[in-house]
């Protein structure tokens, strides 16, 4: 599938894949925010954060406008967009699989009954 090639999906699996930028993205929902004022919100150096800001950007996860010294960071969930298609194929799958299993269950309860036939 042509997923494997897609480098923009797997910037973002790995935008999300850590606690820190899942935060800052948790953050931004709330209201667009400085730099200085995530930063100040976790207990990592200005520098990290703004590597796990970088992270975000690449992934298009967040945008940054800049006024004067000031970056303004937004959160820009569309991307998530393409990653839940990419599980919902693979749900669909799933639903299927667990539909099944539940049919096996249930005419295998019915079998073991007692003074059910065999």
């Amino acid at each position: 599938m042509d997923e494997y090639k897609n480098t923009q999906l797997d910037d973002l699996f790995a935008a999300v894949s850590d606690g820190t930028r899942r935060a800052i993205l948790a953050r931004l929902a709330q209201s667009d925010a400085r730099v200085t004022e995530l930063a100040s919100a976790f207990p990592i150096s200005l520098n990290s954060t703004s590597k796990h800001i970088r992270i975000l950007e690449r992934a298009g996860l967040v945008t940054r406008t800049v006024h004067g010294r000031e970056h303004v960071l937004s959160l820009n969930a569309a991307p998530m967009a393409q990653a839940a298609e990419w599980m919902a194929f693979y749900s669909r799958f799933w639903d299927d699989r667990l539909a099944a299993l539940e049919d096996f269950v249930l005419k295998k309860r019915k079998t073991d009954k007692p003074g059910s036939k065999q």
